[in-house]
């Protein structure tokens, strides 16, 4: 659920909807019917059910709670895309999402055209709850536009022919990345959490005090030549950088490299969203594991930052700034830019942390299903910061709290280091 949601007029919030609705149409446009309905594996899911369970959001806790007469596209659909209420009832389980040939994209698409049309000649006459859970609504697509574009490297990675979505963007020659420096973090009593100035989710509140012992943060993301030497020093069978979960997880899986490396001959490439490249060692590396990025960080001899370092580092820098989703496109990390100071808080890649996600003092789910939306979830899993590549631009800031597994790695999650001052 949100905290003080800022919609503004009906104008603007209708100019906002649709410029959302209309940017998960354009990730999806290069992918046919069934290219939008492969589910490459559990966590991910199709295409075409993004973009239908976004709409299901809106005609579910908009349109029908709150519109009189509103008249529901399929009543059978709500089992097919309510993603994870109990509130809402029973639901198709997700490891089966892969499995709906029906109903079609195009018929999806009638169904966002369908609830657009609602919810524009609804808007203007909504009463303030019902324009909080647009405001929500909206930041929840953007959340799964990214999981789209996830999911849609998931997808083609998964094929033989490992097909690009879209033509690589230009870009400078490989380099060297910059060499890592570091930069003192603040050290006693701070404040974290979202201060109430705008849209948050419920779990960046409340806003709550910390101490911070005096510790540096690295002032760039750990890039893809800082791997290798990772890699080449044997870091991915030496059992004394890894936590126990963690080594389980690297000899059962078979785990030598990022997800979407592959090693050609006596060089590395990665597949992205722009196909099959060589590998730049100067980008950040991405698609690596909260469990990977624990073991670099021993191997470096540093650790990963808490997120309340993190979030008190980036406080005082512009969370619009980066690189981050703009339009349709492909996506990857980026070489750092010059300058002093901290570089990449925000975009590139979503940063590791060594912090569960649990809840802050006082924190209270919302009542009702779409209290659903974080608080279940507050277990087993880590936080990550910063935003992404595939991240929305404006969708983050330095509260903005993303979790997932520690085995997880198919997002754009790379690390910076954090190291103990005395």
């Amino acid at each position: 659920m949100a905290t003080n949601p800022t919609m503004g007029g009906a104008p603007e919030a209708m100019a906002r909807y649709r410029a959302v609705r209309a940017l998960s149409r354009a990730i999806a446009e290069p992918l046919s019917d069934a290219d939008s309905t492969i589910q490459p594996m559990p966590d991910a899911s199709p295409a075409k059910w993004h973009l239908a369970h976004c709409s299901w959001f809106f005609e579910t806790f908009v349109l029908r709670d709150h519109v009189s007469g509103y008249r529901l596209f399929d009543e059978s659909w709500a089992y097919l895309f309510n993603s994870y209420y109990e509130g809402e009832g029973e639901r198709l389980p997700r490891a089966r999402r892969g499995m709906l040939s029906r109903p079609s994209l195009s018929e999806v698409l009638r169904y966002r055209d369908h609830v657009d049309s609602a919810l524009a000649e609804a808007l203007p006459d909504l009463g303030p709850e019902a324009l909080a859970l647009v405001e929500l609504g909206l930041n929840h697509e953007q959340q799964h536009q990214e999981l789209m574009l996830m999911d849609m490297l998931a997808t083609l990675a998964a094929n033989p022919l490992l097909p690009a979505a879209w033509p690589a963007r230009a870009s400078a020659d490989a380099g060297e990345p910059p060499e890592m420096g570091w930069i003192e973090g603040k050290e006693g009593i701070v404040a974290i959490g979202h201060d109430g100035d705008g849209f948050a989710f419920d779990c960046e509140a409340p806003r709550h005090r910390v101490f911070l012992q005096r510790h540096a943060l690295a002032d760039r993301p750990v890039a893809n030549r800082d791997w290798l030497g990772f890699i080449e020093s044997g870091g991915y069978g030496d059992p004394r950088l890894w936590t126990s979960d963690g080594w389980d997880w690297v000899r059962s899986n078979g785990v030598e490299a990022p997800l979407y490396w592959q090693r050609g001959g006596s060089a590395w490439r990665r597949f992205g969203l722009d196909g099959l490249r060589s590998l730049d060692p100067s980008e950040p590396v991405c698609h690596i594991s909260w469990f990977e990025a624990d073991a670099f960080a021993r191997w470096a001899g540093a650790r990963l930052p808490s997120e309340a370092e993190w979030e008190s580092a980036a406080s005082g820098l512009d969370p619009l700034g980066g690189n981050q989703l703009d339009s349709a496109g492909s996506v990857r990390p980026l070489a750092p830019p010059p300058g002093p100071g901290l570089r990449q808080m925000f975009g590139d890649l979503w940063e590791w942390t060594g912090s569960a996600f649990l809840p802050y003092p006082g924190f209270a789910a919302p009542a009702g299903t779409v209290g659903e939306y974080n608080g279940k979830f507050m277990i087993s899993q880590m936080v990550l910061r910063g935003g992404s590549c595939a991240t929305p631009r404006g969708h983050v800031r330095p509260s903005y709290r993303n979790f997932f597994f520690p085995h997880q790695r198919w997002m754009f999650s790379g690390l910076r280091l954090a190291r103990d001052l005395k």
